[in-house]
């Protein structure tokens, strides 16, 4: 059964095993609407990621954007309407909110947001078409791989007053180290090629080339078993907190996994058979 779908973001399954979900306000380079309201983008963008983790017919989600733009993050000038957020909304602020209501429109909108990407088992790719704002820049650093063209820009909401959210905060001093990471903090903004050479894009090609890359990539992620994505993913992303023992057992513990399931028997058949393996995630 899949999501409840609403117009300002996409939900696009194909035949091939590929969802792409697509934010759709590209008037306003795709800026969110809402925050922690139940039509807003921000909880669509994990309801529809969840669907996709559960739908057994789907095998990589992509995140990107319509238009000229990835997603430029809050719309800081713009007002939501009350027949999406279910309340008055003006840029990232609830005209309902109390004392505190900052704080748990974020960490029930943005927080859980993130949490939602970073716990999905199936492999994400964020197609980063142009800028990628604040949160938009977040979401891109939550998914597993990002492709960029010549149009990507990541710019954070420092001029705004506020700090990097949860993705740019944990990943990026792992992924480009602090000095760059604090860089990024001290400017907000990164162009698409210093992005590529800091390792943050994993691929960075041209405009006219992106979407045909990037199926390319999933259709190669395709000729891996699920499980060994997804345990892959799970094992590496707790690496990074952890210790080699710990990391240890957890291989050991998913080779007794893989080595009991269908797909791997596939795996092996169809090596040695010289044909494309059929999976079916067990």
């Amino acid at each position: 059964m899949g999501p409840k779908l609403v117009d300002h973001l996409l939900y696009e399954p194909e035949d091939n095993g590929i969802l792409w979900i697509r934010f759709n306000r590209p008037e306003l380079m795709n800026a969110l609407i809402g925050n922690s309201q139940e039509n807003s983008t921000v909880a669509k963008v994990g309801e529809y990621m969840r669907a996709g983790d559960d739908d057994p017919d789907l095998r990589v989600i992509v995140l990107t954007g319509v238009g000229r733009g990835f997603c430029s993050g809050a719309d800081l000038k713009g007002t939501a309407p009350p027949e999406v957020t279910g309340e008055n909304f003006i840029g990232n602020r609830s005209s309902r909110e109390g004392p505190d209501g900052v704080r748990q429109h974020f960490f029930h909108g943005f927080t859980k947001l993130h949490r939602d990407i970073a716990d999905i088992r199936k492999p994400t790719i964020a197609m980063i078409n142009g800028p990628a704002v604040g949160s938009g820049m977040d979401m891109a650093l939550h998914c597993d791989i990002r492709i960029g063209c010549e149009k990507t820009r990541f710019v954070g909401y420092q001029q705004a007053g506020q700090i990097i959210e949860n993705g740019g905060s944990y990943y990026l001093p792992r992924m480009v180290g602090l000095g760059r990471a604090l860089e990024f903090a001290y400017t907000g903004h990164l162009d698409a090629q210093r992005a590529y050479d800091w390792g943050i894009l994993n691929h960075l090609v041209d405009a006219d080339r992106l979407e045909e890359t990037t199926r390319d990539l999933c259709a190669r992620m395709m000729n891996i078993p699920p499980l060994v994505q997804w345990n892959s993913k799970r094992i590496m992303r707790a690496a990074m907190d952890t210790t080699l023992d710990h990391t240890m057992v957890l291989t050991s513990n998913a080779a007794l996994i893989l080595n009991s399931s269908e797909d791997e028997t596939e795996a092996r058949r169809a090596f040695v058979e010289k044909r494309k393996p059929v999976f079916k995630g067990r």
